[in-house]
């Protein structure tokens, strides 16, 4: 009997379930989007009902249509939007507020509070000072919603981020963990000593009995329930979206680079079993932990990618599909000095500026629709370049090639761009659903699914794209990118 990986993708919008062979082929994939709530501005939540069965609906729709029973599925890799915060009710298994979703600004004040202890909270958590990262999030539901604290400190209420809440579901709340990657998002985790960090806690008046357990990314968790999949399957692996790219990208060896463009965009460099403090606007996170060896990562995290393209679709109306702005943005030669910096929800690494708003820059009565989409691709193409400049300081080396995956990824005339403003090779998989098969692979690594020396190979099929455009041209455009940053940042 042929046996498989089930991979569980929960993104941002929207949960989706893949299932590998042992060759490493997506045998089957089920997809559904998830609704967006915007209380506020600045506020971005999820249900965490709707995460939960919708990503246990893609599931069994992915193994129905490959007619694959649980008895085949040797095991299930969970990877997740990182930072999302969740707080549920021990008993009952029901959320006490919406999921507040990684992209929600609205604990900037709780940042400013903590500032006298932002260099401490860098040296232990490896994170700079930000609503981005749980901790202020867990810290809001606390403060807001009515008996919350008490029964926190009651030990009534548990916390988790998405893989926390997806694990204890599925195993009908026996199992209560967290992989070292998700947690090292959180901004509660000492990351060199791998655990919870007492002192920020204490700052934040979170009680430490509410948080789950720190585990590996490549270890067996626990079995799902039988009733929901049609029978137990052991639950393997775990990690957050970024790190599971990495993973899947085959980026284990010091100096690998990846970005995934995603709604977001994120970078990730493998920097060993060493954590490096960044001096140019990264964060030092753990990329996975395995064998009781953890692996870290400089990282930089782009808030706008793919949404930018949402953007233009669903609230300015300038294209039907994602998939048309690659033809629409090459009718014409360049944007004509028009930059839009897509600061939606703040800036994030390496200016990290979480009030700034988005702006267009550069409009002249010559400014078309076609100029404004290629400017959208642009701003994606220009945010990843900043965050390649900061990872070149830091290293103090040029980076080498990048491998990308996700959504956008596959936008040839985008990465042909990204190679021409960042000046490197741009790698890009036959399978870019690196993020699931990063998850796949932790999880069947785990159960001698797969051996090291089997994942080693690969590379097959690869799209290659290489610099093309003149260093003056690249000097000029990058030059009114950050003219365009720099009004934000004054």
């Amino acid at each position: 009997m042929e046996r498989y990986i089930l991979s569980f993708d929960a993104g941002t919008t929207s949960e989706r379930a893949i299932i590998f062979n042992h060759k490493s082929e997506i045998v089957s994939v089920a997809q559904k989007e998830i609704t967006q709530y915007y209380p506020q501005a600045g506020w971005v939540e999820h249900d965490a009902m709707e995460l939960w069965s919708t990503q246990l609906g893609v599931a069994v729709e992915a193994m129905s249509k490959a007619g694959i029973s649980a008895a085949e599925i040797d095991a299930i890799g969970i990877t997740n939007q990182r930072e999302t915060t969740i707080v549920w009710d021990r008993e009952t298994g029901r959320p006490i507020y919406r999921a507040i979703v990684w992209q929600c600004r609205r604990t900037a004040d709780y940042c400013e509070r903590l500032a006298p202890y932002a260099e401490k909270i860098r040296e232990k958590t490896g994170l700079v000072l930000d609503p981005y990262f749980s901790a202020t999030k867990l810290a809001w539901i606390l403060d807001n919603v009515e008996g919350a604290r008490e029964r926190a400190e009651r030990g009534e209420l548990l916390f988790g981020t998405v893989e926390t809440w997806l694990i204890w579901k599925l195993t009908k709340g026996r199992r209560h963990v967290t992989d070292l990657s998700n947690a090292s998002r959180t901004m509660l985790f000492n990351i060199h000593e791998l655990k919870w960090d007492e002192e920020i806690c204490g700052w934040l008046g979170i009680p430490m009995k509410m948080l789950p357990k720190p585990v590996g990314n490549s270890e067996v968790y626990g079995e799902s329930a039988p009733e929901f999949l049609g029978g137990p399957i052991r639950i393997a692996g775990a990690a957050g979206d970024q790190q599971s790219a990495l993973f899947g990208q085959k980026a284990w060896n010091v100096g690998d680079i990846k970005n995934t463009y995603g709604t977001g965009c994120f970078l990730l460099m493998n920097t060993g079993e060493t954590p490096i403090r960044s001096e140019h606007g990264l964060v030092t996170t753990i990329a996975w932990g395995r064998g009781g060896t953890v692996t870290y990562a400089l990282e930089g995290s782009v808030f706008m990618g793919g949404a930018v393209v949402q953007w233009l679709r669903d609230e300015v109306g300038l294209i039907s599909t994602a998939a048309e702005t690659e033809e629409l943005a090459q009718k014409v030669p360049d944007t004509n000095g028009c930059y839009i910096v897509p600061a939606f929800t703040g800036l994030g690494a390496p200016y990290w500026k979480p009030e700034a708003k988005g702006v267009i820059t550069g409009l002249t009565r010559g400014v078309g629709r076609f100029h404004i989409i290629r400017a959208a691709l642009d701003a994606i193409v220009y945010q990843v370049n900043d965050i390649v400049e900061a990872m070149q300081n830091d290293a103090g080396s040029p980076v080498g090639a990048l491998r990308v995956d996700g959504g956008a990824s596959v936008n040839d005339f985008l990465m042909q761009t990204q190679s021409d403003i960042s000046n490197t090779c741009v790698i890009r998989p036959a399978c870019v659903e690196t993020t699931a098969m990063g998850a796949a692979y932790l999880a069947g690594l785990a159960t001698g699914f797969w051996t090291d020396e089997e994942l080693s190979h690969g590379g097959e099929g690869e799209s290659i794209f290489r610099p093309m455009m003149s260093d003056e041209d690249r000097a000029a455009r990058i030059c009114g990118w950050k003219e365009a940053v720099g009004m934000l940042l004054k």
